[in-house]
């Protein structure tokens, strides 16, 4: 196979299909099932899922938890208005953060920055990280728990940037997958926000188990691929934890030759970034910056639930080197013409 490159994974999308809200329910949204071995299309709703599973199947899901990341806040003396995204927290004790800034050119080492109008919560800036990273001093005396619960009071939701509304009550919860539980994400593993109650009961009823394991979207997820040789991105780092328990569940299913699907690209990233010399799973615990784009050949997963990715993404990458890079092209012009909806709040793939 030639060597892919960027220019591979560009396609017309039109604006009106990235999705601005989610559906009224879940599982709802549609469906599209690429099977790969035919090559052939259907077209379902999410609640349909659960006909593709059997008895002994495995799910292996993300439980991350997306924290307020957004932070609003204004400058001292001046009173300008900045926006400030909450990326990784670096030390505790310290209340140090590693941040972006917006607009970035007015914010220099030694600036406080004040949160919720008065003096509720105030940060200094202590370095310049990249050009619209910094890292930020929160000067806050009480206990670490009243300290996060601070920032809880004051972020919002960080919806990605294409959705241009302001946040709204329901996000909170609808930006979330229903699962979720280790918080650490700036950013939901989309995937998974289709999953209703309703369906997953469904599932447990037909003997489709759930394995967990955990790993904190970053924003560099969505950091645009400026190269055309794609060997040459760097992906940003992203904090993986892989239990036993996670991995016995998967590797009994791999032995008694079940399916394995990974709910997303993050749990799929997750379950490449631990794979044993025997193609088995490992446990883990630390970080990952695995960019898997065609060719790839996959250890774990032998189906995948994903959202409709934007052109020139690095998921549009993975799951064109998961479904094939023709087939999902296919797949996407049928998408675009069938007008499903794209991005996080957006419809739902099955590739089995």
């Amino acid at each position: 196979m030639y060597k892919m490159k960027l220019s591979n994974f560009n396609f017309d999308l039109p604006d009106n299909l990235l999705a601005e809200y989610p559906t009224d329910h879940r599982d709802e949204s549609k469906l599209m099932v690429l099977h790969r071995e035919t090559e052939t299309i259907e077209h379902k709703y999410f609640k349909d899922i659960v006909d593709y599973f059997d008895e002994g199947d495995i799910m292996v899901r993300n439980n991350t938890k997306v924290f307020p990341a957004r932070l609003i806040g204004n400058k001292e003396k001046t009173g300008a208005k900045i926006e400030v995204f909450l990326l990784r927290e670096l030390n505790q004790s310290q209340r140090l953060w590693d941040v972006l800034v917006d607009p970035a050119r007015k914010i220099r080492i030694g600036n406080k920055l004040y949160f919720g109008g008065g003096e509720d919560l105030v940060a200094e800036v202590i370095d310049n990280t990249t050009s619209r990273g910094r890292t930020l001093r929160f000067l806050y005396d009480g206990p670490y728990e009243a300290f996060r619960e601070k920032l809880h009071e004051m972020g919002q939701t960080p919806l990605p940037k294409y959705i241009k509304r302001d946040e709204e009550e329901f996000d909170r919860e609808r930006y979330q997958t229903i699962y979720a539980k280790r918080e650490g994400a700036v950013a939901a593993p989309t995937a998974g926000l289709h999953f209703s109650k309703h369906v997953l009961k469904r599932l447990e009823i037909k003997g489709v188990d759930m394995a967990d394991i955990t790993l904190h979207v970053g924003l560099g997820t969505f950091n645009p691929v400026e190269v055309e040789d794609l060997s040459k991105h760097k992906m940003d780092s992203e904090e993986l934890h892989i239990d036993q328990i996670a991995a016995d569940m998967v590797n009994n299913a791999k032995s008694n030759k079940n399916r394995i699907c990974s709910i997303g690209t993050t749990s799929m990233r997750a379950l490449e970034s631990a794979v044993s010399s025997s193609k088995t799973l490992n446990t883990y615990r630390g970080w990952t910056h695995k960019f898997i784009f065609p060719p790839h050949e996959f250890s774990i997963a032998d189906s995948m639930v994903t959202n409709f990715h934007l052109p020139k993404s690095t998921l549009l990458m993975m799951v064109s080197a998961f479904a094939g890079h023709e087939f999902v092209k296919k797949a996407y012009q049928e998408a675009v013409k069938k007008k499903y909806r794209f991005y996080s709040y957006g419809d739902a793939m099955l590739i089995i």
